[in-house]
């Protein structure tokens, strides 16, 4: 139970910075829209990777450095592009989160968040390699994963469907605003951070 309650804790301090992914589960949250398969989605791919961390594959990710490489610039690629999408719809009123405005279908809100989720490097570095190491150092590794894989279940149904609260906030088309140029700033900041390793 302690090694247990340890990979929820660690799990869970990783997870709650805020970032591309966190900011795109919030969003869904907010406008209402497909956020059972969004928040799934996250935490399905929090596991598998945890999973793969905590059984020593972080060791081979070591010996094959471009492809690191190749996921940082497709991510930075991918960042630069969500961020402009973000500012473009603040500037225009942000009609594209108002819950009468237009929604994204099924497939292209999971393409995008399997985007966000598999080409940041970060996400590589918080589970595989970190969580991973982490997991070594305690006595029932397992317990550790699935405390980790427990947490990132709890943290992102728990933003998601609790984003709803906010919504007497972001009643006003202005919030909206706000909302889509934060996440603008937050996908361009990680974005440059990306960039510059």
């Amino acid at each position: 139970m302690v090694s247990y309650l340890a990979g929820m804790g660690t799990g869970l301090s990783l997870i709650l910075a805020i970032g591309a992914q966190n900011a795109f589960v919030l969003k869904q949250g907010l406008a209402r829209r497909h956020v059972l398969a969004v928040c799934l989605f996250c935490a399905i791919s929090d596991a598998i990777l945890i999973a793969v961390g905590v059984g020593g594959m972080s060791v081979a990710g070591a010996g094959i450095p471009w492809l690191f490489e190749v996921m940082r610039w497709g991510g930075v690629a991918f960042l630069l592009w969500y961020g402009l999408r973000s500012f473009r719809a603040a500037l225009t009123g942000g009609e594209t989160l108002r819950p009468e405005g237009k929604s994204n279908g099924m497939a292209a809100t999971l393409a995008a968040v399997a985007a966000i989720t598999w080409l940041n490097p970060h996400v590589y570095l918080d589970t595989v390699v970190l969580l991973g190491s982490i997991a070594s150092q305690w006595p029932d590794r397992v317990a550790f994963a699935w405390g980790a894989i427990s947490g990132s279940f709890l943290f992102f149904f728990a933003l998601g469907y609790g984003a709803r609260l906010l919504a007497p906030v972001f009643a006003r088309p202005r919030a909206w605003q706000w909302l889509e140029a934060g996440i603008g700033c937050v996908m361009w900041g990680i974005a440059l951070k990306l960039a510059l390793g």
